[in-house]
């Protein structure tokens, strides 16, 4: 299957342009994954559509979970930490709380961890294999105050689906 990458400017100040966005990543990422089982090329891939796509975005990518923390994987942006304990941060958090965690000012979140000091915003989503378990977290940081907001919290959710189909 051939696949070429959108170079659609896309808009995020409605909803509606964000549901037209996720509506046209949405078969970009099938073309992407469809036959490919292989995780770190799949996830690589994931965030670089996702980082080269979404405007406002400084950093995209994946963290796995092993034993009690998360670990760093595939990625778009500037180096990131390394291991976030369950529990700590917005991606500790979303593993804990099992749910998708919009963070319109991540100053305001206790015990936010700042891998980039320019981040402002963070939406985290977990990932979970096929037994229905978290495996993982997908994390967006922007630079702009209240990037994120439940649209975008859903149609990330929608990319991960694509994704988890794969695991």
């Amino acid at each position: 299957m051939t696949f070429t990458l959108s170079d659609t400017a896309y808009r995020t100040d409605s909803a509606e342009a964000k549901n037209a966005m996720y509506d046209d990543l949405r078969p970009q990422l099938q073309g992407l994954v469809h036959g490919e089982t292989d995780l770190i090329a799949n996830t690589a891939n994931f965030s670089s559509l996702v980082f080269n796509s979404m405007p406002g975005l400084n950093w995209a990518g994946f963290y796995f979970l092993k034993g009690d923390e998360l670990v760093l994987g595939p990625f778009q942006g500037k180096p990131a930490c390394i291991r976030i304990k369950r529990g700590r941060g917005v991606c500790g958090t979303t593993v804990v709380e099992g749910k998708a965690i919009v963070v319109p000012d991540v100053h305001a979140f206790p015990g936010h961890i700042a891998c980039d000091v320019n981040s402002r915003s963070e939406l985290v989503v977990p990932v979970r294999g096929p037994d229905g378990a978290i495996v993982g977290v997908f994390d967006l940081d922007s630079p702009q105050p209240n990037r994120f907001d439940q649209t975008d919290a859903t149609g990330i959710e929608s990319l991960v689906r694509i994704l988890e189909a794969t695991l």
